[in-house]
């Protein structure tokens, strides 16, 4: 895969957070602290696999560096959601993101730039954006 489609993943996983945190940040009031911290751990720990698995295809060589920047994209993401609904969702998207965060770059590392999995990492990132707005709009 060359670097261009790589950015592309990025772009589109980072647009696809942004629209859902907008949908959510309408509807919010309606949404239980339950249902809220099920958002939170997902967002965040997707977030973080996706992009620690990406970012290791990326640049393979620089593994601290991948982890450090993966955690703290799964912390950021983590706490913007779970700000959403109250200071224990906020902690447990926060945990949640930092946790992914670290194990991520092993996960992408042990793959081996598996295109295949990468693949489904990414059709599995997806789906779970979707299924959360399905599920956080029939609350």
């Amino acid at each position: 895969m060359v670097d261009g489609n790589i950015v592309f993943l990025h772009i589109l996983n980072f647009t696809a957070i942004v629209f859902l945190y907008f949908y959510l940040f309408k509807i919010r009031k309606l949404i239980g602290f339950h249902l809220g911290m099920n958002i939170s751990m997902m967002v965040s720990g997707s977030a973080a696999i996706v992009t620690g698995v990406i970012f290791i295809y990326q640049f393979p060589f620089k593994f601290v560096l991948i982890t450090v920047i993966t955690t703290i994209i799964g912390i950021i993401v983590g706490v913007v959601f779970g700000a959403l609904f109250d200071y224990q969702t906020l902690l447990t998207g926060y945990i949640n993101g930092l946790m992914i965060g670290l194990m991520a770059p092993m996960v992408g590392a042990a793959a081996s730039l598996n295109m295949m999995f990468l693949l489904f990492i990414e059709l599995l990132f997806i789906f779970s954006l979707f299924l959360l707005a399905f599920s956080a709009r029939h609350t």
